[in-house]
């Protein structure tokens, strides 16, 4: 019987991010969908599905955290991993305190993705 894969959600305005993530986490072997937008995921039938979500902070109209906000609204917990490209150093605790399971700065390495991806899905 063959395992399904986690279906990693990602959100982020920048097409190159949306390009290449997922074509990185398919070799890792996660399911893989991209959104340009918040407002996009949230309309998609993939909010259901989700298992992570690879989330970008800045972003025009909604920003990752108010997706973040608003998914406990609608009481769906997903593992929230956050990429940025800020060199903000206050930012990733700010993260981290409000439920993210990680906060990667942009660029960040294969190994930190994956660690926090596994951490995310409880994998050990």
């Amino acid at each position: 019987m063959t395992a399904i894969a986690p279906l990693v959600t990602i959100v982020d305005d920048d097409e190159s991010v949306r390009e290449s993530l997922p074509a990185l986490l398919k070799e890792l072997g996660f399911a893989v969908q991209a959104f340009s937008s918040a407002e996009e995921f949230l309309q998609s039938g993939y909010l259901e599905r989700a298992q992570c979500l690879i989330l970008d902070i800045a972003m025009p109209g909604m920003t990752g955290p108010d997706l973040q906000r608003e998914l406990k609204l609608r009481w769906r917990e997903i593992p929230i991993i956050f990429i940025t490209a800020q060199a903000d150093e206050t930012v990733r605790p700010r993260m981290l305190e409000q439920g993210a399971v990680e906060c990667l700065f942009k660029p960040f390495s294969e190994a930190d993705l994956l660690k926090a991806l596994n951490s995310a899905l409880g994998v050990s």
